[in-house]
């Protein structure tokens, strides 16, 4: 039965790079493009960024089998890892990964990490 896990990371990027490159970059490993038909089919996920300065942070919650759950966080690292993503525009994003690792969910994260695990 698939649980509802919370990812944290910090990225060096700069202002003028699309906030939103990375958790594509999230989606691609997970799910194999950013682009797909409905719910994620591989990892259901969800990505969100708040800047702050030249750096972004992110919290990726993602519902997974427990026994897949550190395979899932590796696969998130490799993707922030890797460091840009070309979006649909042609343009690239760059970043450098910072930190990254488990989190706590908000009470509110926590209600999306449910919908998340049921699928």
């Amino acid at each position: 039965m698939r649980q509802g896990f919370t990812h944290m990371a910090v990225l060096a990027m700069a202002p003028d790079d699309d906030p939103a490159a990375p958790g594509a970059a999230v989606t691609t490993v997970l799910c194999g493009h950013w682009e797909h038909e409905g719910p994620c089919p591989v990892v259901p996920h969800h990505t969100g960024a708040e800047r702050h300065g030249d750096e972004l942070r992110l919290r990726i919650l993602f519902a997974a089998e427990p026994h897949l759950e550190e395979r899932v966080r590796r696969d998130i690292d490799r993707a922030l890892t890797g460091g840009e993503l070309t979006g649909p525009d042609g343009r690239t994003s760059r970043w450098r990964l910072l930190s990254s690792g488990p989190g706590e969910p908000s009470a509110q994260e926590a209600t999306h990490l449910a919908r998340l695990a049921r699928g």
